[in-house]
């Protein structure tokens, strides 16, 4: 294939239309978040993962499985929570079974925020999609990401 290739060029339009319905709908989070909130897409994503946490088997996420579940590297992920640490919406331990292990768990205030916030969260995204989906170069995507059935 070259760089001309009919394939690779629709290959290339449809990674940029991705591309941009994501920037549109994280664009437009981030600002309802902000304003209703004082959270980042970021932040809410951290707490959202980290309160799915459970006592069972693998219930607990290490670092490495959060930053992937947030999209972040570790070091920013590290970052990330020290932040929300610091503001007493997360807290960290040291794992019962391996004392090399740090678990960071969301604490009560964490998920009063959290619960605040998910009705914004879930608007905006909603509002973001039936925007984007005015868009004719953007409305195929909207489509398919509402036919996805995801298990949270």
């Amino acid at each position: 294939m070259t760089a001309t290739d009919p394939a690779l060029t629709a290959l290339a339009q449809g990674w940029c239309a991705l591309s941009a319905l994501h920037g549109r709908i994280e664009a437009h989070i981030e600002r309802a978040l902000q304003a209703g909130h004082d959270l980042s897409v970021r932040e809410y994503s951290l707490l959202d993962v980290l309160s799915r946490q459970h006592d069972g088997e693998g219930g607990h996420l290490q670092m490495k499985q959060v930053a992937e579940a947030v999209v972040l590297s570790q070091s920013a992920t590290t970052r990330l929570v020290t932040r929300l640490e610091d503001r007493g919406l997360l807290e960290r331990y040291l794992c019962p079974t391996d004392r090399r292990g740090i678990y960071t768990n969301v604490t009560e205030a964490g998920l009063r925020l959290l619960e605040e916030a998910r009705p914004t969260n879930d608007g905006a995204l909603r509002e973001a999609l039936d925007g984007a989906s005015k868009n004719p170069e953007l409305a195929p995507l909207v489509r398919v990401v509402e036919s996805l059935n995801v298990p949270a």
